[in-house]
């Protein structure tokens, strides 16, 4: 992992081969902590006060032994709870890029980017040998809701205007518009079953749709009981 800020530990702790694995990871994420903990220009207490507003209380030493690398571990559910006191995001204390160049994505691997190996953790950028369908088609589902929200919206808006049109030159232009919105519409539409269905068919439950698209899903769809599962 190559690092570039002291808050990230010291020279001992920039060395790939001086740390395992998992060293690193703990090392990074304590030396985000203390960065931005003293960014917002706060003491341990202060953070540890904070995480105790949360609702998950991680004590000032706690948080003293961690940034200093006195801790064998770091649990998953204090990093959600350091982040959010902190104001930020898991993601960027697990890869704080910008502040650190490179890290060491897995075991024995050689270090790359710290925003590629965030796409990966992400599912932006899926590893070779993934095969998580699952997530993908959430991924494009969003994409084409927002699409086909676009496209209604645009898609109503020159109705009201064919309708409005003080002359006909300006009722055709309208028309022309809303022909191409509506078909951008119809096919945004087709491609939310295409993933709603793909989703239903491996065992998941498609995301609620907001109201002007509720069109999409067949009338014999039980979105209620699905989203009870």
């Amino acid at each position: 992992m190559t690092q570039h800020h002291s808050d990230y530990g010291s020279e001992k702790d920039t060395e790939a081969d001086d740390l395992e694995w998992e060293d690193h990871v703990m090392a990074t994420v304590a030396g985000e902590v203390r960065r931005r903990r003293k960014e917002l220009g706060w003491s341990a207490q202060d953070l540890a006060d904070r995480c105790e507003e949360i609702g998950y209380p991680i004590p000032r030493n706690v948080i003293a032994n961690m940034e200093s690398g006195r801790r064998a571990s770091l649990p998953l559910v204090e990093v959600m709870v350091l982040a959010k006191a902190l104001r930020m995001s898991p993601i960027s204390l697990i890869y704080p890029v910008g502040y650190v160049d490179q890290v060491r994505q897995l075991p024995y691997q050689d270090p790359q980017p710290a925003f590629d190996a965030l796409q990966w953790f992400t599912g932006d950028s899926a590893a070779d040998d993934a095969t998580d369908s699952m997530l993908d088609h959430f991924l494009a589902h969003d994409l084409e809701v927002h699409a086909a929200q676009a496209a209604v919206e645009s898609e109503d808006y020159e109705r009201w205007k064919v309708k409005t049109a003080p002359n006909r030159v300006q009722r055709e232009a309208a028309e022309r518009a809303l022909a191409r919105y509506t078909d951008q519409a119809a096919d945004a539409k087709h491609e939310l079953r295409r993933h709603r269905d793909a989703i239903r068919e491996a065992g998941g439950t498609p995301p609620d749709l907001p109201p002007q698209l509720d069109d999409v899903d067949p009338p014999d769809t039980d979105t209620t009981e699905e989203n009870d599962l």
